[in-house]
């Protein structure tokens, strides 16, 4: 039996690094949903390669945690934080201006998400409109705000899909309608990038992040299940993997999308799912 999963800890070892000249502290990753998960793995990848990292979320406390751990991890780069909400523009246009004002501005991530699970019927749509907010239209702000910079630098938009951006389950369709937009997102920002500014979505399964986590008894209780049978079900019923991904794996993939070896990534998305959407049996 599965064990109900928790969210790691990223040791050194776990960074992948790529020799890139454009990783150093006179370029600026900007990175969304960093005070815990994907996006914090995003942004202590980003640091350790040496980059100068703006990390921006409603959670301050979460960010202090992922600056401290940084500086635990004696990164090569920084990570400064930035307490922001999303829904609002004027906030989204100083963290934009924030992060211009410590260097080039190159690397965008857009990480930060939402999750409800409820069939339509019963979706609040309140929590339906703050996701669309969260996770798409913001996105689409900061991509339209950061775009001349990124045009200046040579940078690259990197944005979090997700198999449910390929494919969907019941009762998430607030979350399901977001990460396919997100992929649309991703392939505007190639078609007017003209060379100059490349973008890339990375879809994965499940992945050990407090919001993955978070959402098991909710979706336990609405299926009628157990949580065990959640994870071993639901969550790896239909991959070929026997385990979910740690946060750190995918911000390893959002390095490769901006590095070099991503050069011809355009526009594409980076499916590392363990066989879950194009296999069966």
């Amino acid at each position: 039996m599965a064990e109900a999963p928790t969210p790691p800890t990223i040791e050194r070892s776990d960074v992948h690094t790529v020799d890139d000249e454009r990783f150093s502290r006179e370029n600026v990753c900007l990175v969304t949903g960093a005070a815990s998960g994907i996006g914090r793995a995003v942004a202590l990848v980003a640091a350790v390669n040496g980059l100068t990292v703006v990390a921006t979320d409603v959670d301050g406390d979460g960010l202090d945690g992922t600056a401290a751990r940084a500086a635990e991890l004696d990164a090569e780069g920084t990570v400064e934080t930035v307490t922001a909400d999303l829904r609002i523009d004027g906030e989204m246009d100083d963290l934009v201006e924030t992060a211009a004002g410590r260097g080039k501005l190159r690397f965008l991530a857009n990480v930060a998400g939402l999750q409800h699970v409820d069939p339509i019927d019963e979706f609040p749509m309140e929590r339906y409109d703050a996701i669309q907010d969260v996770m798409v239209r913001a996105p689409t702000y900061l991509a339209k705000r950061c775009m001349p910079h990124l045009r200046e630098a040579g940078g690259c938009v990197g944005n979090m899909a997700s198999v449910h951006g390929h494919y969907v389950t019941s009762d998430k369709v607030a979350y399901n309608v977001a990460k396919f937009g997100i992929r649309g997102l991703t392939q505007s920002i190639a078609a007017e990038g003209d060379g100059d500014v490349r973008s890339f979505s990375v879809s994965t399964g499940y992945v050990k992040t407090p919001l993955v986590t978070g959402q098991i008894p909710d979706t336990a209780a609405q299926r009628g299940i157990s949580e065990r049978e959640v994870v071993e079900d639901v969550m790896l019923g239909q991959s070929r993997s026997t385990e979910m991904m740690d946060p750190v794996d995918v911000g390893n993939l959002f390095l490769v999308g901006f590095s070099h070896l991503g050069a011809h990534l355009n526009g594409g998305d980076l499916l590392f799912d363990g066989g879950m959407t194009l296999t069966y049996e």
